[in-house]
């Protein structure tokens, strides 16, 4: 495997999911580092789901859990490797051109293991020229997707976008035990999921646009779910239109570089 040629993604929600396609479509190889236990909530559109399941397919395009070992064969296939490592400790072994932190951890990221010529980090708590080079806007706005070389994107309102009463948190710690599944119509007021001995119920009419996986322990106030009021289950099965502005901001941060596109298909 050539030192140029793929982009390591960490993170593999639903956002670093729609990064993830928009690459592999033109032809670029992706690798996704994640959680030994990652918590996305839009499960059915993210590729983190191959650390559980092994394997996942979204739109059309499979991700599979690897080891370090079967990297270079995992690449030259069609399928995007997925690899459990948090700290991107792959870097020191089979360093890249570009990185792109995906993570939305919302606050300055500890360095790489490695330095990197392109570093691209989406959303609040990257700063591009300190902590990165480019920084991708995640917020709905008429910034949405747009690539910063220098300063930040809009900081962190702390609150949900669109209807706030869409998401549900954990109203205690505990595990969590599904009732309803991923692209269930859900009225107001039925139960969705247990946390222990406390019922999870929907807020509003809708379709249950995403859950975290039965088993997992959750803390209070977690993001455990998502009901939206489209109520279109189509919808749970496709990359949603911000994770795709998202993407064409990490193409364009990724072409706009001579000394790197190129070498990508090397």
């Amino acid at each position: 495997m050539s030192r140029n040629s793929y982009v390591l993604i960490r993170g593999g929600g639903d956002l670093a999911t729609g990064v993830a396609l928009r690459l592999h479509r033109v032809g670029i190889k992706v690798l996704i580092t994640e959680l030994a236990q990652p918590l996305a909530v839009r499960r059915t559109v993210s590729f983190a789901e191959a650390v559980y399941d092994g394997a996942h397919t979204v739109e059309g395009v499979t991700a599979r859990l690897v080891k370090r070992e079967q990297l270079p064969a995992s690449l030259d296939a069609d399928e995007i490797p997925v690899l459990i490592d948090p700290d991107a400790e792959i870097l020191r072994h089979h360093p890249t051109l570009v990185v792109v932190d995906a993570r939305l951890i919302k606050k300055p990221p500890q360095p790489l293991p490695v330095n990197v010529p392109l570093l691209i980090g989406l959303g609040p708590g990257f700063h591009a020229g300190r902590d990165c080079h480019a920084v991708i806007e995640t917020r709905r706005s008429h910034t949405l997707g747009r690539v910063y070389w220098t300063g930040t994107t809009q900081p962190d309102s702390g609150e949900p976008e669109g209807d706030p009463r869409r998401v549900l948190r954990a109203p205690t710690d505990g595990v969590i035990v599904g009732v309803k599944k991923i692209g269930d119509h859900v009225e107001e007021g039925e139960i969705i999921a247990h946390i222990g001995d406390h019922a999870v119920t929907s807020p509003l009419r809708g379709v249950l646009r995403g859950l975290l996986r039965d088993g997992l322990h959750v803390a209070q106030g977690l993001k455990i779910g998502d009901v939206d009021a489209r109520d279109d289950a189509s919808a749970c099965l496709l990359v949603s239109d911000k994770a795709l502005a998202i993407g064409g901001g990490v193409l364009e941060a990724v072409f706009s570089q001579k000394e790197v596109r190129g070498k990508l298909y090397s």
